[in-house]
């Protein structure tokens, strides 16, 4: 199931959601309770295709992952 970012039109409040797209037009407001959200266009990400260097570590504490997608195996590498 996707997640989806939503603006209230009530209370101008932003939340996301984890529905179906079956549902995604039929959201509440978990502040205000109203029906007037609107769906909002937000970015995704996908993983590294390429593993992460040590110069690109910015904390001291950098656990490289080995694996073929790369990426950070503790989420130490500060690149948040």
């Amino acid at each position: 199931m996707p997640i989806f970012e939503y603006r209230c039109s009530e209370c101008n409040s932003k939340f996301e959601l984890l529905t179906t797209n079956k549902n995604s037009d039929k959201v509440t407001c978990p502040e205000c309770n109203s029906l007037k959200t609107k769906k909002l266009f937000s970015a995704f990400s996908t993983s590294a295709s390429a593993p992460i260097s040590a110069s690109s570590c910015t904390s001291g504490n950098c656990n490289i992952d080995s694996s073929p997608a790369g990426g950070c195996a503790s989420g130490m590498c500060g690149l948040n």
